[in-house]
């Protein structure tokens, strides 16, 4: 497909297309003026260092009650309880 620019349709879209952009610009800012609310999301070292302590003073992993969970498990002798579960389901909800 040949696109021919010098064509006076193309230069016309050319221009509203530019007109159209200068026209979103000026509404971004008049939004600005007027108040309002935006949000700017950035990721800086103290944050991101912040979130690295959190980690790192979060407790280890309890290996011996995974064990134990894992072993009654597997031997069938754990039970489920569908009338806490939906108990706790309709509470999380309220």
């Amino acid at each position: 497909m040949r696109i021919d620019l010098s064509n006076s349709t193309a230069a016309e879209l050319a221009s509203e297309l530019s007109s159209q952009q200068v026209s979103a610009q000026n509404t971004a800012k008049a939004d600005q003026i007027a108040g309002e609310d935006h949000a700017t999301l950035t990721s800086d070292s103290t944050s991101v260092g912040s979130l690295a302590a959190t980690a790192l003073k979060s407790p280890e992993v309890r290996q011996d009650k995974v064990d134990n969970l894992r072993l009654v498990v597997d031997s069938g002798q754990y039970k489920i309880n569908p009338g806490k579960i939906a108990a706790s389901i309709l509470d999380e909800q309220a």
